[in-house]
């Protein structure tokens, strides 16, 4: 029975996807990735659900792109971003559409430390980040 638990949670579990780098040089095939993502502009973030082919996607365009598991205060703090740009845009009296994807700001203080053509590993920007995604997107919200 916890097997099983164990195994929903995991299924239930979300990715957080941003693009960091812009549309110059991308190879047509991995345009088309981020297109199917929704990842066509530089700081935007969707979330995902954490399955094989959604991650096959993120692996194809790991140069472009970093990802992690977003966990559920993040993820409420994207939401609440979200409703205050609607707000004001309903304010300014555009019909509401419901989005997909959030757009996000540059980090305040900017990215790691050898920037946005480095894998996180290494010290940059790009590519798998585990837990630490949600600290970069309060750095972005």
């Amino acid at each position: 029975m916890t097997e099983k638990k164990e195994i929903k949670k995991e299924k239930t579990r979300n990715l957080a996807v941003i693009r960091i780098r812009g549309m110059t040089g991308v190879r047509k095939e991995i345009s088309d990735t981020l297109k199917m993502l929704n990842l066509n502009s530089k700081f935007s973030c969707v979330v995902v659900p954490k399955n094989e082919s959604y991650e096959g996607m993120v692996k194809k365009a790991k140069d472009f792109i970093t990802w992690g598991e977003i966990d559920s205060q993040t993820l409420k703090k994207l939401k609440e971003k979200r409703e205050e740009q609607s707000s004001q845009a309903a304010s300014s009296g555009k019909p509401e559409k419901e989005k997909k994807v959030f757009r996000l700001s540059p980090p305040r203080g900017g990215f790691e430390r050898k920037g946005t053509k480095k894998a996180f590993r290494q010290g940059g920007a790009l590519g798998y980040r585990k837990d630490k995604i949600n600290d970069l997107i309060k750095k972005m919200v």
